[in-house]
């Protein structure tokens, strides 16, 4: 039997707990369990009944097969989760590996005490054990098959909560930033540039957990650190220390290799090169810490590793310029702009500078997917770039990661980014910019589960970067799994006390789940109250009209950003509910005119066309033309559909429902209601929103709708 839950991430184990004990009672029942958390999906079988499938069922099936009569076998991954919670850690014993169908291997943890669960060695592991010394005994390989017999079985998939403290891997590395003792300081991006490339070589061996760049740069060079707690906070067992000193054309540098638990030294050295002789360093520094932590490179990653980019001095000194750019946290134009020029300087000086003509177009695909630089120019720019590198060298995992880029950015060819995302992986195993990217591909193609995964893979890889939780965090919002969310939020103050991301994130949940009392408390912080969107939906949710007006008008007033669309519509909507309709026209007008010059500059035929023909929808909506709005967003799907775009494509159709809403047109909009409630997708609507947003009060009458408001559709 198959109970799957989608509650809590404990309550399968809580039930599984309950039979256990029950069955005490009952020895003639002989019965394992197997735990997993994963996929689930309803079907309807060959007998027209509701059944459940997916690869949650099918691990979980896998799991159990290890055990006994009284066994409760969890998956690894419902173990790392549940060690999140005190009360569990004490029944986690973790039994190892176990061979399952198809010749497969699945980690597996048994809970047991005294009270419940099998505390014998399953006969699976203690075959495998016993088989194990007869091979060191004598030196043969024997094939084993174990077979266990069970009346019932009982799968529990869960949903998978939030990031688990994780057992620190052995051949794991932070490597910090380089302090630079050059004379020149403006030569502080060589020290940068260095350290770039020393990662990017070292996340091209496959069993080396690489943190990356953004979460080691809190940690400067010329200040006390305290590597225990650093490696820590990053979850590596070893830090890489030194510096960089040039001048002139003399380069050295100077690095040592530090076991952070034990405090220990493993291996330092000195490197005194010319810059010429400097562009192989990389190489040779990621392939001796590879050696000083036990990893043996095989001949491909090698190679990789090693490999000489170019033979121009001068030209790989603007490359590195470029990579400390590409590398800053805070890409801005400038930044955008100078890695660029950079990159350009590069191949310029040398036209065979494969890496940098890769690096060249990613920064211009990105230029133009950022907005920097929307223009046709900037597209044909990074794809002239990408060309010379395919035409040099197409097997460079970089060069397919450009590809990847631009099929991302430039074409928005989501399987085909994803195909080259993969092929770079191959050659960039432990480059957490692979791995985001394939993340965020999978949500734009519907493989939510997958993309859950590689993020959470990217947090692992960059644990205090903002942008990898926040991009986690966005990803459980559209999924709807507010738990993991909450935890996520959670967990950013503790390095970063007044981050506001984690308060919008924190807020913007408990609208979700319609708890607008937890809301309060946290629109007390300052950083809630520079944001006038979490206070004005708040009062707006509550039905505070006039509050809602005084928080809302000083936002528009203050034309903040990408959010003075959202304030202008809930603006217009809070004078509407107020009684104030000359005032809320005023508003909606000023939105029309406000998306119509923004259409004017838009590229055809383009996503953000669309978006902005969704907004321009709702504001003639909110004016009462319904004609000319239903026009606008059926403009809006056909340019950009959901079948094209999982993530952000059924916001159009949001929009579309919310026109219809607002219309009085409950015919037309519940059926899309209901259908957003069953789909992830950026929006995640959910019941509790349909409650509380105003803009959905003109179908609050209709009894399809009050069904809708009250359900649990979006789990």
């Amino acid at each position: 039997m198959a109970l799957v839950f989608a509650t809590t991430p404990d309550a399968p184990v809580s039930c599984a707990l309950q039979v256990s004990k029950a069955l005490r009672s009952h020895p003639e029942v002989q019965v394992r369990m197997g735990i997993h958390s994963g996929p689930v999906s309803g079907i309807t079988d060959v007998n027209d009944r509701s059944n459940v499938a997916g690869a949650g069922i099918n691990l979980a099936q896998r799991v159990m097969d290890c055990g006994d009569a009284g066994h409760i076998l969890l998956s690894k991954h419902v173990a790392d989760d549940l060690e999140q919670y005190r009360q569990w850690r004490s029944h986690l014993h973790d039994l190892g590996e176990c061979q399952v169908k198809h010749g497969a291997r699945v980690s597996v943890v048994n809970l047991y005490d005294d009270q419940f669960g099998n505390a014998t060695l399953p006969r699976k592991f203690e075959a495998a054990q016993k088989h194990q010394a007869r091979v060191r005994r004598a030196g043969v390989a024997v094939g084993l098959l174990v077979l266990a017999a069970v009346i019932a079985v009982f799968v529990f998939p869960s949903r998978r909560p939030t990031l688990s403290p994780l057992a620190i891997a052995e051949k794991s590395i932070a490597v910090l930033p380089l302090e630079n003792l050059s004379d020149e300081k403006e030569n502080a991006y060589f020290a940068d540039g260095i350290q770039e490339e020393l990662l990017t070589s070292l996340s091209k061996i496959k069993n080396i957990k690489v943190i990356s760049r953004a979460s080691v740069m809190q940690y400067k060079a010329g200040i006390t650190r305290n590597l225990k707690d650093i490696a820590q906070q990053l979850g590596v067992t070893n830090v890489v220390e030194g510096s960089v000193r040039r001048s002139g054309s003399h380069v050295r540098v100077s690095v040592q290799l530090i076991d952070a638990r034990a405090d220990r030294h493993m291996w330092a050295q000195n490197y005194d090169r010319t810059l010429a002789d400097s562009i192989s360093l990389q190489g040779e520094l990621a392939t001796a810490i590879a050696a000083e932590v036990g990893s043996t490179l095989s001949p491909q990653e090698k190679a990789r590793v090693e490999a000489k980019p170019t033979n121009n001095a001068t030209a790989y000194d603007a490359y590195l310029r470029g990579r400390a750019f590409t590398a800053r946290v805070q890409l801005d134009a400038p930044n955008a702009q100078g890695a660029i020029r950079s990159y350009q300087e590069a191949t310029t000086l040398d036209p065979a500078f494969t890496l940098a003509w890769a690096y060249l177009s990613f920064s211009q695909a990105q230029d133009y997917w950022i907005g920097h630089d929307p223009s046709s120019a900037r597209l044909a720019a990074a794809k002239d770039a990408l060309d010379h590198a395919l035409e040099l060298d197409p097997n460079l995992p970089e060069t397919r990661l450009a590809l990847g880029y631009y099929l991302y950015y430039g074409e928005r060819d989501f399987n085909g980014a994803l195909a080259e995302f993969q092929r770079a992986e191959e050659g960039l195993p432990s480059n957490v910019d692979v791995i985001k990217a394939i993340g965020l591909i999978e949500r734009r193609v519907g493989h939510w589960d997958e993309a859950i995964g590689r993020l959470r893979r990217a947090v692992e890889l960059d644990p205090r970067n903002i942008d990898a939780f926040a991009t986690l965090a966005i990803t459980y919002t559209c999924v709807r799994r507010f738990h993991e969310v909450h935890a996520i939020a959670d967990q950013v103050p503790a390095w970063d006390p007044t981050n506001a991301f984690a308060l919008r994130i924190k807020v913007n949940a408990f609208f979700a789940t319609g708890d607008l009392n937890a809301v309060e408390p946290l629109l007390e912080n300052p950083v809630s109250k520079a944001n006038p969107l979490l206070g004005g939906r708040q009062a707006l949710f509550r039905r505070d009209y006039l509050t809602a007006i005084n928080i809302l008008s000083k936002g528009v007033a203050d034309k903040l950003d990408d959010r003075y669309e959202q304030l202008l519509f809930m603006l217009g909507l809070s004078q509407q509910r107020s009684g104030d309709v000359a005032a809320a026209r005023t508003t909606y007008q000023t939105a029309v005119q406000h998306f119509q010059h923004r259409l004017e500059n838009a590229r055809p035929d383009s996503p953000p066309e669309a978006e902005l023909r969704s907004g321009l929808g709702l504001a003639y909506a909110s004016l009462g033309e319904k004609t000319s709005a239903v026009a606008e967003v059926q403009r809006a799907l056909a340019i950009h559909p959901s079948s094209k775009d999982a993530l952000d494509g059924p916001t159009n159709e949001e929009a579309m429902a919310r026109v219809y809403a607002l219309s009085g047109d409950a015919d037309q909009a519940i059926p899309i209601l209901t259908h957003l409630l069953q789909i992830p997708y950026s929006q995640a609507l959910t019941p509790a929103l349909l409650r509380l947003d105003p803009m959905f009060d003109p179908l609050r009458n209709d009894p399809l709708f009050q069904k809708l408001a009250v359900s649990e559709a979006s789990k």
